[in-house]
């Protein structure tokens, strides 16, 4: 690994500017550690906000759950205000990789890094939530650009991760066996206003089925997409599943979400 300057800013507005074009936030470090060590990645400066009290915690409000960026993963499955708020989403950061990830691994790190096999990407798709950084707020949707790809600017810093609290929601997965990084996962959440069903694993990018979505909301049960093919056209294919694969993985655990909630 080569040598970098390391830093540990007491703030977010001290972070910030401390980045330049060639720094790293670290909170976890679950990607850019193996990637530096791997000689895939190499960092000026390395900026570490893990201490950064401001980023850790979550709140519960009426209609929201609010999650700070280094929040731990095991810290979301333990949390008994997410368990009654949102079932789906500590489920699902529950069996996230294994528990030396869930122990170390953030939540804002996860989103930043957009892996297009993460988990957290889809929550934040399916509960519309809204991303807050030091500079602004950014609703899920527009957050997402593609494979390890955000709007996240030069020196912006993910604060908190702001997740609408639906009816019901359920979080299936697909694991890859050895990483336990979703080959295909889908989460659907039921909203007064429509279904969503986003998925992570089968695209170069987490995003929404509007197929899927269009026919749950209309009728939310398993039966309303039983036997519907969907498009793999845009799928990845690879040494894991192929795009025809996980096309029906997708329907298969569409279905699955919804028998679970």
């Amino acid at each position: 690994m080569k040598t970098f300057n390391y830093h540990a800013p007491k703030d977010v507005k001290e972070a910030s500017k401390l980045a330049s074009s060639n720094s790293a936030f670290l909170a976890g470090g679950m990607t850019s550690i193996p990637s530096m060590k791997l000689g895939l990645a190499t960092y000026k400066d390395v900026i570490d906000i893990k201490k950064i009290s401001k980023l850790s915690g979550i709140k519960v409000s009426g209609k929201t759950v609010k999650i700070g960026a280094t929040t731990k993963h095991a810290d979301v499955a333990s949390s008994k205000d997410v368990q009654k708020a949102i079932p789906a989403l500590a489920k699902l950061a529950g069996n996230i990789g294994d528990a030396q990830v869930r122990n170390r691994g953030t939540i804002g790190g996860s989103i930043s890094n957009n892996d297009p096999s993460a988990c957290y990407p889809s929550a934040c798709m399916a509960l519309n939530a809204v991303i807050h950084t030091n500079d602004r707020k950014i609703e899920a949707n527009k957050f997402f650009k593609g494979m390890f790809e955000t709007a996240l600017k030069k020196g912006e810093i993910v604060e908190a991760v702001e997740f609408a609290i639906p009816e019901k929601a359920d979080y299936q997965k697909h694991p890859n066996p050895a990483s336990r990084y979703a080959i295909v996962g889908v989460f659907i959440a039921k909203h007064k206003d429509g279904v969503n069903v986003a998925v992570t694993g089968a695209k170069s990018c987490v995003y929404i089925d509007k197929d899927l979505s269009g026919k749950l909301s209309s009728d939310f049960s398993s039966g309303a997409i039983e036997g519907m093919e969907l498009d793999d056209s845009e799928m990845n294919s690879d040494m894991h599943a192929s795009s025809e694969y996980r096309a029906n993985l997708v329907s298969l655990y569409a279905k699955k979400a919804v028998e679970a909630c």
